[in-house]
């Protein structure tokens, strides 16, 4: 199995500007999430759990009582990657919006 290589830093500044709830660079994404109470956090944190294990690729999770910090880089490869770009997508389709606001 080939490693994932980072991608170039236009690259990366093309998918953040695309996931408009996410920010970072070339050396890391990420996004908060604001959830209406702290077991909405945790409950976000078991679906962002079995993204990451379908991926076999696991973000960076920082919960706060009732929000949620998702970073996201692939170290091994020293920056970000398509398969931080996919699984940010695909915590994009968990939570389009804020679930707090």
């Amino acid at each position: 199995m080939t490693r994932p290589q980072a991608l170039p830093a236009d690259e990366v500044a093309a998918a953040v500007a695309e996931l408009t709830h996410w920010d970072g660079d070339a050396q890391g994404i990420y996004r908060r999430v604001d959830l209406p109470s702290f077991r909405a956090a945790v409950d976000a944190v078991v679906a962002i759990a079995d993204i990451a294990e379908e991926m076999d690729h696991h973000p960076d999770l920082d919960l706060r009582y009732d929000s949620l910090r998702i970073a996201v880089v692939t170290h091994s490869a020293g920056g970000v990657t398509d398969l931080d770009v996919e699984l940010a997508r695909r915590v994009d389709g968990l939570f389009p919006a804020d679930p707090a606001a």
